[in-house]
């Protein structure tokens, strides 16, 4: 794809789990309304590049839903499961630049190693391979080598926002043992194919961010602008997602919750546009849309 040096271009990108529900339908909009405010493009692309956990149907009914709800995207939707050949490639070039390894430990071993956790929680990886596998041993992934720097990034809510990649994260999977390329990869290599400017997206992703900047970095691509919106909680605390049971959105009733994601948002709907015919909401949206109101917080609990 090619694209103006000025020009924005924004994307949407849900992995076919499951249905889209509330907190996806926040991130779409967010996303969509930020990218026509600018007068930008706004993409969608199916992130199904983890073949067991896509859910057959899943992907057309996302779209259905998207439609349902009055989103229209420019261009067609990119496709992760076609387009393994150019993840292949990128890691190809890390492995050549000495940047990937092979790592031969099972999730057993790093569960029970001595990394620690993660910034965002998962068993940090203790660099075990790092060095080399051991004679008999066989590669089970591969890993991009994090640096001990930090990396850090304005997001455009958030503010600045860093880690110490070796030590609050660990060196990360780019190809994983069942053969899937792993999401890290995929969403840099793509963000880049796409031209993507900037990418509007929930706070649970805030913390992959710094290492993809670095694997931008690697790569010699370049790195977007960033805003990471509040995540819809519920009254636990858990991020509405497919495991925490949360409800696929009505296809048949759209405006309620386009109006209520508005809410969330921080844009003030008058009360009357709830009896509005759902493209008079989308044209108050886009008129009235701005990003200063959306709560400087990475998650808000609907309960």
């Amino acid at each position: 794809m090619t694209r103006s040096p000025s020009a924005y271009r924004g994307r949407f990108a849900p992995s076919p789990s499951g249905p889209l529900h509330f907190g996806s339908l926040v991130a779409a909009l967010g996303s969509c309304l930020e990218a026509r405010c600018r007068q930008g493009e706004w993409l969608v692309r199916m992130e199904d590049v983890d073949g067991p956990r896509t859910v057959p149907g899943a992907a057309d009914a996302i779209l259905r839903s998207l439609e349902a709800y009055g989103f229209v995207w420019d261009g067609p939707v990119l496709w992760q499961s076609q387009r393994h050949e150019a993840y292949a490639a990128a890691l190809a070039r890390l492995q050549a630049a000495g940047q990937a390894y092979p790592c031969a430990c099972s999730r057993k071993e790093i569960a029970e190693g001595h990394g620690g956790r993660s910034i965002d929680g998962a068993p940090r990886y203790a660099g075990t391979c790092r060095g080399g596998l051991q004679p008999g041993q066989s590669p089970r992934a591969w890993r991009l080598r994090l640096p001990d720097r930090e990396v850090s990034f304005e997001d455009g809510l958030l503010g600045w926002v860093g880690h110490n990649l070796e030590r609050d994260v660990g060196d990360i999977v780019l190809l994983r043992a069942d053969g899937q390329y792993a999401y890290q990869l995929a969403v840099v290599v793509d963000d880049a194919f796409q031209g993507v400017t900037h990418v509007v997206r929930g706070a649970d992703l805030l913390d992959s961010t710094p290492r993809q900047i670095w694997l931008q970095q690697c790569l010699g691509v370049p790195t977007p602008a960033y805003v990471h919106l509040p995540l819809a909680t519920n009254a636990r605390g858990e991020k509405l997602s497919k495991q925490t049971r949360a409800p696929a959105l009505d296809d048949g009733r759209p405006v309620p919750a386009l109006v209520d994601a508005l809410e969330f948002l921080g844009q003030r709907p008058p009360p009357a546009l709830r009896a509005a015919s759902r493209d008079e909401v989308w044209a108050w949206a886009v008129a009235h849309w701005n990003l200063a109101l959306v709560p400087r917080c990475r998650a808000v609990s609907l309960e």
